[in-house]
């Protein structure tokens, strides 16, 4: 029996492959010219930040990511090389396909590299151009994520800002990385994958959500006490210090008798009054509304007064809470057809 493709084909392929770049070309009105067709090539971007997959790939059993939880990962690059390499292969019937996929490969690599970090590229910011790094990211399984839909997430490569510091700085930082993606996979799961490994992440209520409200603290002692930030009634700024609720710079707030939750407002105006800066003893409604005044609650991520001076924890302080044997009852079960 004589075959129609031979070594000698499969090796002609293989070498016209290697011109490939210099022959076929796509020119794209938005990023220039390339070999792997714009559609092709924002496809397998989609497909590198996990576009498509199904979420079981991700989190296997419901128990590693239980109610009120954020998983923090590493993507990595040789699974999603795999999963590119996996739909490029559904075209090639041949060995002579084989060859040419495997000699235009680097080609496609570079160019899904770039593709990669414009899907979620606003229309005011630059195209970037260079190979794609290390990508991490979070799971989060909160009711924050299903109450709040429009969250703020925020990943710096330095910590270069008090955690509640109110500045455009926020928005603007050269330090600031950019969000790869950002998507609710479930009602109370949120998905966001970084462009580097991030030194901290924030994650913020979204900025129409400003209200009145006090923080509630620990005293001394370990038990819960509710207190409000003390602010100086001619330009608003907080009382130091910024990072704690203390007696120089605080008030307790006191409740109602017998009602448990219920501000006693008489009573915390005038211990107000009497803490706060140019309130002349006394505060009229506007200045007690700027002393109300709470700002989108912010949670910080990370190590950010940097103590430990380093980014990456030891394995052993990462705990299971599914206990190996326990998981694997309950996938074969489900393997099994069980519930």
């Amino acid at each position: 029996m004589k075959f129609a493709v031979t070594a000698n084909v499969v090796l002609k392929a293989a070498t016209k492959a290697t011109q490939y770049a210099d022959l076929v070309t796509d020119q794209d009105p938005e990023d220039g010219t390339h070999v792997v067709p714009g559609e092709l090539r924002r496809f397998l971007g989609r497909l590198r930040l996990l576009h498509g997959v199904p979420f079981s790939y991700l989190v296997p059993d419901a128990g590693l990511l239980p109610l009120e939880s954020v998983r923090f990962f590493h993507l990595d690059r040789a699974w999603t090389d795999a999963l590119v390499q996996g739909a490029l292969s559904v075209g090639t019937i041949s060995s002579a396909d084989r060859a040419q996929l495997e000699a235009v490969y680097p080609h496609i690599r570079k160019e899904v590299d770039e593709a990669e970090r414009n899907i979620r590229r606003p229309k005011e910011e630059k195209l970037l151009k260079a190979e794609g790094g290390a990508i991490t990211g979070f799971v989060m399984r909160s009711r924050l994520v299903s109450g709040w839909p429009n969250l703020h997430v925020r990943a710096y490569s330095v910590d270069s800002m008090p955690d509640n510091q109110l500045t455009t700085l926020a928005e603007s930082s050269p330090y600031r990385m950019k969000v790869l993606r950002m998507e609710r996979l479930a009602p109370s799961v949120l998905l966001v994958l970084f462009d580097g490994v991030p030194a901290v992440v924030h994650v913020e209520e979204p900025r129409q959500g400003l209200q009145f409200g006090v923080r509630t603290t620990r005293n001394s002692q370990g038990a819960s006490q509710s207190r409000l930030h003390v602010r100086d009634c001619d330009n608003g700024d907080s009382v130091p210090p910024l990072t704690s609720l203390v007696d120089a710079n605080s008030v307790a707030v006191p409740f109602r008798a017998n009602a448990p939750g219920v501000i006693n407002l008489h009573e915390l105006r005038r211990r107000l009054a009497a803490k706060a800066p140019n309130s002349g003893g006394t505060l009229e409604s506007n200045e007690f509304a700027l002393q109300m005044l709470r700002f989108p609650y912010r949670q910080v991520f990370g190590d950010p007064d940097n103590q430990e001076q380093q980014r990456f924890y030891p394995l052993d302080k990462f705990k299971v809470t599914v206990a190996l044997d326990t998981w694997k009852t309950t996938l074969l079960s489900k393997l099994d057809g069980g519930p």
